[in-house]
């Protein structure tokens, strides 16, 4: 199973090494970048390019590692109890299969997405060590053994909020992805915007890089962003020329799509104020 990008997604030569490394190794692929660098899309991405099924478990600050395998739902088993239901008599009917168990029980090799798991506990990692090695786990209440009957490709992504611990990183192959260059940003601006005039896009761009270089910049436009930002440029039929700047003007056109928070923009807003006060 070899990945080497879509139509619809640009994957570096690196990058489509460590998914074929991942593939080959039969270990969870950690993806680590910045935020809106199409790490969660490369799953969807390898889930369409290789033809598997994607499940997709999206971790919160309140997410538990038993809830990726299954919960068993005590409450209602109490209160059919005390209904007198027939179902109370079999506790599998109490027990809701988690995205794991369910990528376990696939009949194919699909596609295991855990997404952001740097928002979980720090324990979290931890407590899926033994079910992302040796891919079974028990379930406590029927006395079953779950085992995977095909060994999923599993990719999990994380925004470096946190480290994650040392023996997780070690069962893992892992890669970052770098933010693009100009030449990679110009081929991924093709795959969403194809026609784009060429003084337009080399313009933005320029702009685009020159922000994200700038000191004291709080957050980073990233690759997601340029691309809104273009489409904005594209509807509102801005040209080359209608996008320079002056030292009057540090904030670029529609900065909305670029600059996330009031901090970046009084950022811009300062140096625009300098530059005048040096005429």
């Amino acid at each position: 199973m070899k990945f080497r990008g879509t139509d619809t997604y640009v994957a570096t030569d690196d990058l489509t090494v460590a998914v074929s490394a991942a593939v080959t190794l039969e270990r969870p692929l950690l993806v680590k970048g910045e935020p809106g660098t199409g790490k969660t899309e490369l799953a969807r991405q390898v889930s369409q390019a290789l033809g598997l099924k994607m499940f997709e478990w999206n971790i919160k600050s309140t997410t538990k590692a038993q809830q990726g395998l299954y919960e068993y739902d005590a409450v209602s088993r109490l209160r059919d109890s005390q209904l007198g239901e027939e179902r109370v008599h079999d506790v599998s009917n109490y027990i809701r299969q988690g995205k794991l168990w369910q990528a376990f029980d696939s009949e194919e090799k699909v596609v295991l997405l855990i997404d952001e798991i740097d928002k979980a506990d720090i324990e979290f990692p931890n407590d899926l060590l033994q079910e992302l090695d040796k891919m079974e786990f028990h379930v406590y209440e029927t006395g079953e053994t779950v085992r995977a009957r095909q060994r999923p490709i599993v990719i999990i992504t994380s925004n470096n909020e946190k480290e994650l611990p040392d023996a997780f990183l070690r069962r893992c192959f892992f890669h970052y992805i770098r933010f693009p260059d100009e030449e990679t940003m110009k081929k991924i601006v093709a795959v969403h915007h194809p026609g784009i005039k060429e003084k337009l896009l080399a313009e933005a761009l320029t702009q685009f890089y020159e922000i994200r270089d700038q000191q004291g910049l709080k957050k980073k436009p990233s690759t997601s962003e340029v691309l809104d930002w273009l489409k904005l440029i594209l509807a509102e039929d801005l040209t080359a020329e209608d996008l320079r700047r002056d030292g009057a003007d540090a904030l670029p056109k529609l900065h909305g799509a670029l600059l996330k928070n009031e901090q970046d923009v009084h950022l811009f807003e300062r140096l625009a104020f300098m530059a005048r006060r040096q005429r």
